[in-house]
């Protein structure tokens, strides 16, 4: 098996072949200096905060309308199916790395280049960057309306003469443009270990007030939802595991490649209970009360202003880890794969201004979720798998890819369908 460490274009090394659209990927002769790489638990610090983002605050909604039972099956299937990916785009790139005339992939575009050339490149490009810059645009949003609540006020307010939520988004863009300015994952490790420590304290404080409160007044709640629900319990489902577009990065960043797939496992297996415990004990708290973002049902008081704090300081900190396939795509095209200060401020200046023309939190969710993501996800990487193993795969092996990538199309444009009516018809929020 070949290397598959990230070639350290933020250390100012030439690029390797990999970095041009047009030429084929050959092994390249010359020694480099190796990037630093990620202890075990420093890869599974990344990787949680990778998967984790805004989807889980819509959770115990998504429940009130899908059924608490119906809603934990679905989500425990989509993990489940997502781990399968994730785990398919490594195979397939090691299996592609083994290859003498291939040299090291470094990304999720590098793999479609390979398998499908410039067009599958070009593909992958497109929606790692709409996947990961809209995950950071809802970030943004949830953060600035987080301190609208926090200090209680009101869409008619102003702040010298601007929206609050335009004055809170505005603060945060120097410190995002410090923060995104750190050149490799490996040097956003101790960030992402404090904003794991955050978010779980922050999700703790919401699960005990759940349960205090659902003691009080014990809600009645539906099990099962019906069918006409299914595909929105399921776009948010898959829009709550986010992190495809960083599997590739954060594997050749790990020091133990060969324990990559236990822990990646690990974590999503921890990150579904959380999150069903989470989706569970809101909707039984709140029932038919519970609003799409659910530590607005916390109402005023200190132990909400925490919350909001809290999972706001997470998403602050996850915004430059989540940004980083984006700048590998965008110094790939433009800056021939070297870091380029001023392009990924450039980046961080347009999905801010984004965030600003965006109506509606929970709606942005789902179109992101159910267009980009479902492709993203499910059908991509199936796809690469099967043109990298045909003739190689069982017919179970065969079936169960091809079930996969079904279910991501039918799930991609029934929900898209679904975002894009719901934003049509939405108001803003603050």
């Amino acid at each position: 098996m070949g290397r598959s460490d990230r070639p350290g274009t933020s250390h100012g090394r030439p690029p390797l072949p990999v970095a041009r659209e047009d030429t084929p990927l050959l092994r390249s002769s010359s020694s480099s200096v190796a990037p630093p790489e990620s202890c075990q638990p420093k890869t599974f610090a990344n990787v949680f905060i990778a998967i984790v983002g805004a989807g889980v605050l819509g959770l115990p909604y998504t429940f009130k309308k899908t059924g608490w039972v119906m809603g934990s099956v679905m989500l425990f299937l989509v993990a489940l199916l997502t781990y399968r990916c994730m785990m398919l785009l490594v195979y397939t790139r090691r299996k592609l790395e083994s290859l003498d005339s291939i040299s090291k992939i470094t990304s999720y575009g590098d793999l479609g280049f390979v398998v499908c050339g410039a067009i599958g490149r070009l593909a992958v490009d497109i929606m790692i960057v709409l996947s990961q810059a809209g995950f950071c645009v809802s970030y943004l949003i949830f953060i600035s309306n987080a301190l609208v609540y926090v200090f209680r006020l009101k869409k008619n307010n102003r702040i010298l003469g601007l929206k609050p939520k335009t004055v809170f988004l505005w603060s945060c863009f120097p410190f995002q443009l410090g923060l995104n300015s750190i050149p490799t994952l490996t040097h956003l490790a101790p960030l992402s270990i404090f904003a794991d420590v955050v978010d779980i304290g922050a999700m703790a404080v919401v699960l005990v007030e759940d349960v205090l409160v659902y003691l009080q007044n014990r809600p009645a709640v539906k099990v099962f939802g019906g069918f006409s629900v299914i595909f929105y319990g399921l776009g948010v489902a898959v829009y709550s595991f986010e992190g495809m577009g960083m599997v590739l990065p954060l594997e050749a960043e790990a020091r133990d490649k060969h324990k990559f797939g236990r822990v990646l496992g690990l974590c999503m297996g921890i990150t579904s209970v959380i999150y069903a415990a989470f989706g569970v004990l809101g909707y039984f708290a709140f029932g038919e009360e519970t609003r799409d973002i659910v530590t607005t049902n916390l109402g005023p008081g200190v132990i909400s202003s925490i919350v909001q704090i809290g999972l706001g300081v997470n998403l602050f900190l996850t915004f430059p880890l989540m940004m980083n396939p984006v700048y590998e795509v965008v110094e790939r095209r433009f800056c021939d794969s070297r870091y380029c200060l001023w392009l990924r401020w450039l980046v961080v200046l347009v999905v801010s201004l984004v965030a600003l023309l965006v109506p509606n939190f929970a709606d942005f969710l789902s179109l992101v979720g159910s267009s980009v993501c479902c492709c993203l996800g499910f059908v991509l990487p199936t796809l690469f798998h099967f043109l990298a193993f045909r003739g190689e795969m069982s017919w179970n092996h065969l079936a169960l890819d091809a079930a996969i990538l079904i279910f991501g199309v039918v799930l991609g444009i029934a929900g898209t369908w679904s975002s894009l009516l719901a934003i049509i018809s939405s108001d803003e929020s603050y």
